[in-house]
């Protein structure tokens, strides 16, 4: 059984398309096909339903798409240690993150990281939360940043830092200029909020229900920046991590208020259990957690993270 082959069946099942699948290895989607055939007469057992549509993965090809994912990826990381053992530090790094780690802050972030090594290839890609996942466990990417990390049977994760969490109004909103606010503040009032099934929705919502606070949704968004937009428009009040929204603060086009309670948000970075990283991850961590801009309580990289 070629490596090729098993690459390919598992493009297959992650893809749920044997056409996707072949245009990414540069097949035609008949040459896919025969591959999966073989794979099951080597095997001796059917690893694809495709008598359904779409085809239906067997409990021997889900076996059998697990353990080849690590197969695979052990076998890509093999190939590029040995092409940079030279120069561990000329090797790509793929990073998927959550749009409000802040924008700004990660291309200014990467740009001093490309300087200071300037043989490394950072690609970052952002994405919504569970898409962060979803990449980092098919092995799309080397690591993820998410709040409220979570772990698995295959992923892991390492603290990164917290974010307090603020109110956040129009500047000419009645509670602009208070110096601080209680959530009890809030009740009644019209609320920008994250969707329901974001996670620091939910924490929001517990922390105010845990003070019988009822606000009045106005609109519900998946990300920090259509927030914020929405906020000035004085469409209403929202509670924001502090650090997304350096650039609105310096223009004056949203005002803060600090919280009487102390909420945050803790950021964290997601990988696989199975994947080590090289000299180049661990140098983009450390970086990243030393950089002023992102204050925190950021832990030493431990672990699978060396």
């Amino acid at each position: 059984m070629q490596l090729k082959s098993l690459k390919i069946f598992c493009d297959i099942v992650r893809r749920r398309s044997f056409s996707r699948a072949a245009l990414d290895n540069g097949i035609s989607q008949s040459s896919a096909s025969q591959v999966v055939h073989h794979l099951e007469e080597d095997l001796g057992v059917q690893l694809l339903d495709r008598s359904k549509r779409p085809f239906v993965v067997t409990p021997e090809g889900e076996r059998y798409y697990d353990g080849g994912l690590q197969l695979v990826s052990q076998y890509t990381q093999l190939e590029e240690e040995i092409r940079t053992l030279h120069d561990e530090t000329a090797r790509r790094l793929l990073v998927a993150s959550i749009y409000s780690v802040g924008l700004a802050h990660m291309s200014a972030f990467k740009r001093q990281f490309s300087t200071k090594y300037p043989n490394a290839q950072v690609r970052l890609e952002y994405l919504h939360p569970d898409r962060v996942y979803e990449v980092v466990e098919n092995g799309e990417v080397d690591f993820g940043l998410v709040s409220y990390p979570e772990q698995s049977r295959t992923l892991a994760s390492t603290a990164w830092r917290n974010e307090p969490l603020v109110a956040v109004c129009h500047p000419e909103h009645r509670f602009a200029s208070r110096p601080t606010l209680s959530l009890n503040d809030l009740a009644g009032e019209s609320f920008v909020a994250f969707e329901s099934d974001l996670r620091i929705r939910t924490e929001i919502d517990r922390a105010l229900r845990a003070k019988k606070v009822e606000v009045r949704i106005a609109q519900e968004f998946d990300n920090v920046e259509t927030m914020k937009r929405a906020i000035e428009a004085n469409e209403g009040l929202s509670i924001l991590p502090e650090p997304t929204l350096s650039r609105e603060l310096a223009s004056g086009t949203l005002a803060r208020i600090p919280l009487k309670e102390n909420l945050q948000r803790p950021l964290g970075i997601v990988y696989r259990r199975d994947r080590e990283f090289g000299k180049i991850g661990q140098q983009f961590i450390q970086l990243l957690r030393t950089d002023t801009k992102f204050t925190g309580d950021g832990q030493k990289v431990e672990g699978k993270l060396r």
